[in-house]
């Protein structure tokens, strides 16, 4: 198991999770994402080979419409 934090809350995670898996863990529509690791900000073609490890720090930002 790692450990990483996510939008300031530690999650205990299973080793070699990918931040695409992070994102359909999370019921998260990709889509309307921005995510960042360990103050990176990751590309969504890249989410899939993105692969966490413990210590690190995930920020998402979701979009949400409005008016």
């Amino acid at each position: 198991m790692m450990h990483i934090q996510v939008n300031g809350e530690t999650k205990e995670l299973s080793e070699g999770l990918s931040l695409a898996a992070l994102v359909k863990q999370l019921e998260l529509a990709p889509g309307r994402l921005a995510c960042e690791v360990n103050l990176t900000v990751v590309r969504k073609n890249d989410y899939e080979g993105t692969i966490l490890k413990d210590g690190d720090v995930v920020e998402i930002v979701q979009m949400i419409g409005g008016g």
